[in-house]
């Protein structure tokens, strides 16, 4: 089953606290310098687009059937906070995809990102129909490891050299969660 790519003008999914759209080319300037200042916070975690080149790349990466870009935005102030993708999206008997995210470093801890991360999951599941997303997180990176087993991500497994990061191969354990799984907390 191949689904189209979700409609850019559908409703946002709005949480209590934030809620996601899809980047767009005026959200530049606010998103890199972000980045910029989050890049030692991130290292060697994350990396994230910092200049306009990558920024670009990341737009385009956006329209793609395979990925979904979700800016994760504050509501009280618009102010983007964060960010989730879904990479990778495979369709017919996999459904499934790898989740990636990165908070701004100044507003960190302070459960924006785990709101955003219940948007994305709903929409993974509900709108996409997907079957299973996995994030594949370093093991000394308690926060990100913290919100996966929060939102009901089972670790799998352990992936020595599994991704390169900042020009080094980084073991990373494998978290996963599945639609049932999902549901099931949901009620």
């Amino acid at each position: 089953m191949t689904l189209p790519p979700r409609d850019p003008r559908a409703p946002a999914p709005t949480g209590s606290r934030v809620y996601l759209r899809a980047p767009a080319p005026g959200d530049e300037h606010e998103f890199t310098s972000l980045m910029r200042a989050s890049h030692s916070f991130h290292r060697p975690w994350a990396s994230a687009p910092t200049d306009p080149e990558r920024f670009e790349a990341y737009l385009a990466d956006s329209h793609r059937a395979d990925f979904e870009a979700f800016l994760v935005c504050r509501r009280s102030d618009h102010a983007i906070v964060g960010f989730f993708n879904l990479s990778q999206i495979v369709r017919r008997a996999l459904q499934s995809a790898y989740l990636g995210y990165a908070v701004g470093k100044p507003f960190a801890g302070q459960g924006y990102m785990r709101n955003g991360l219940e948007l994305v999951l709903r929409v993974a599941f509900l709108d996409l129909r997907l079957h299973r997303i996995e994030a594949n997180i370093q093991p000394g990176n308690k926060a990100s490891i913290a919100l996966a087993q929060g939102a009901g991500f089972r670790r799998e497994g352990f992936s020595p050299r599994y991704l390169k990061i900042a020009g080094r191969w980084r073991d990373h354990e494998r978290w996963a969660l599945l639609a049932d799984d999902w549901r099931a907390r949901q009620t």
